[in-house]
């Protein structure tokens, strides 16, 4: 199993609708809440290369991107591919 991890906040529907489609592919994932956990803001920026906004998308630790990306990857249907299924 792919280990996934998604930063949120809970205010954005960009978050949202990144998390229902890994759900609607049966992708648990970890969510790091930056509203809940802010020292966790600096981390997701590193990681990304300073990417400021959320969500940012990680499959075993790779920098997928954000809300368009994830989505973007599913229309093209390499989404599936990259989770293992």
């Amino acid at each position: 199993m792919k280990k996934i991890d998604i930063y949120t906040t809970p205010y954005c529907p960009f978050c949202k609708k990144a998390k229902s489609l890994l759900s609607s592919k049966n992708a648990s994932f970890n969510e790091i809440d930056l509203s809940q956990e802010p020292d966790k803001f600096e981390e997701m920026i590193e990681k990304s290369n300073g990417a400021k906004t959320v969500p940012q998308i990680f499959i075993d630790d790779k920098h997928i991107g954000d809300c368009d990306f994830i989505h973007n990857l599913d229309t093209e249907g390499k989404l599936d591919d990259i989770l293992g299924k």
